[in-house]
């Protein structure tokens, strides 16, 4: 809360000082924030605004703007660089910070950023290059200490001294053996904190498991929040340290994570720009209009196959929205909950039945309970009890039918490699549409004709 308000009143005051002319307090306050604050000033404003405030960036932090920028904005900005200020924007950044930048260069300004980097650094960004961006090792950053279990505590801090400077947020280092295959971890609390001439290998610790370079980001946030882990090792195929994972790269993921489920829920994406032209953003928003269009015309199409028996009870034409709505309502209730287990891998061929079974009880159970105020209410209101029946039979069933299908839509999606994050809701929609109408209508025109 404290952040988003620091945000916006950076905002106001940067708008403020850009309308009035003083350029030069806008470029002094620019020039004291941090670059992912000065990131999200440039997200939050339009094009033109945009475009002065990115002039106004030192050139020393042009890099570390561009990589905490959503891909639209950032590609924005990149098209109207020289080649020479991108390869100067890349100079001295974090190995993985400028893996994740390259993938958004052009291909003619990466090759130029590569040949300026000497063999040692080639080798070591290529190193994380080889592997996915949304996997441990695409998320690794390679500047890492490691010491011998065999040399003493003393020698260690010598070792440090004669360095200089230790990779930002380093708590610990990591202990190898001649192969530089991973054999403990080494904190700097008790380098500091043990007598000199003790060595390493009786201080260290076994309990920080290193994670494999291919463990996807899911799995690695999963092992960061419940080992309560500042930084942990990322070790290749044969068990060989090849980097570090820090917490504020774990932070990341879960906030890419957090604003991928809230876009996509809309059919949307969390790197789109909300200053980008009206026909892109319209043209992107479309297709899920479409699809959602198409979707109520199968829904009305229900609808007309009962027409007849509408035109004869126009009470049912009254409360046809009401079963379709609680379904709809009762079916993205347990969507959310199955999508959110299956993300954080809860869900197994181990637990499904029971979840199922415990899903399709609480769907049963708020039918019923439901039901019977529906039922009531629509007595008092129109003073059929058939009727009352009717939609209570309806909802029953349509919020039994919702239950098992916010458990199996997720799980079917799954199994067919598409995100249920973005389609599960659509899906979910029609069914709870066409068997609410199906089940209210089919029921009024059984039991009141």
């Amino acid at each position: 809360m404290e952040a988003r308000e620091h945000t916006q009143g950076n905002l106001q005051l940067l708008r403020e000082q850009l309308d009035s002319g003083r350029m030069r307090s806008a470029r002094l306050m620019v020039h004291s924030l941090h670059p992912a604050e000065i990131a999200r000033l440039l997200e939050s404003l339009p094009l033109q605004e945009r475009a002065a405030l990115w002039e106004m960036v030192s050139a020393d932090d042009e890099g570390d703007v561009l990589v905490e920028l959503s891909d639209e904005v950032r590609d924005g900005l990149i098209q109207g660089m020289q080649t020479e200020e991108l390869i100067a924007a890349t100079a001295g950044m974090d190995f993985d910070d400028l893996a994740d930048l390259l993938a958004d260069l052009p291909e003619a300004v990466t090759r130029q950023v590569l040949q300026s980097l000497d063999k040692l650094d080639q080798d070591r960004l290529q190193q994380v290059l080889a592997y996915d961006e949304d996997c441990a090792g695409g998320l690794m950053n390679i500047d890492i200490v490691t010491v011998r279990p065999d040399v003493t505590l003393e020698v260690v801090m010598r070792y440090l001294r004669a360095v200089g400077d230790m990779p930002d947020g380093t708590d610990l280092l990591f202990v190898v053996n001649r192969d530089n295959e991973y054999v403990g971890s080494l904190f700097l609390s008790r380098l500091l904190t043990h007598d000199p001439d003790t060595l390493v290998s009786g201080i260290m610790s076994t309990d920080v498991l290193p994670i494999p370079a291919h463990t996807p980001s899911r799995q690695v946030v999963w092992e960061f929040e419940n080992r309560d882990l500042l930084s942990a090792p990322v070790v290749d195929d044969d068990y060989r340290v090849v980097g570090r994972i820090t917490v504020d790269d774990v932070v990341d993921v879960i906030r890419d994570e957090a604003e991928h489920s809230l876009m996509s829920a809309a059919g949307l994406d969390e790197e789109d720009d909300m200053f980008a032209p009206v026909f892109k953003s319209a043209r992107r928003r479309a297709l899920w209009l479409g699809i959602n269009l198409g979707t109520a015309f199968l829904a009305a199409s229900v609808v007309d196959l009962f027409q007849s028996a509408i035109d004869k009870i126009v009470l049912l034409a009254v409360l046809m929205p009401v079963v379709p709505s609680m379904g709809g309502v009762a079916g993205t209730q347990s969507l959310v909950i199955i999508t959110r287990a299956m993300a954080l891998g809860q869900v197994d061929k181990t637990n499904a039945t029971r979840i199922l079974k415990k899903e399709l009880a609480v769907g049963l159970l708020n039918g019923l309970g439901w039901s019977i105020v529906v039922a009531t209410f629509t007595y008092l209101w129109f003073g059929d009890w058939r009727i009352g029946g009717v939609i209570a039979a309806a909802m029953i069933i349509n919020l039994f039918i919702a239950a098992l299908s916010g458990f199996g839509i997720p799980v079917l999606l799954k199994q067919m490699r598409i995100d249920p994050a973005i389609a599960g809701g659509v899906v979910l929609t029609t069914v709870t549409d066409v068997v609410g109408y199906m089940t209210f209508l089919g029921l009024g025109a059984a039991l009141l004709l």
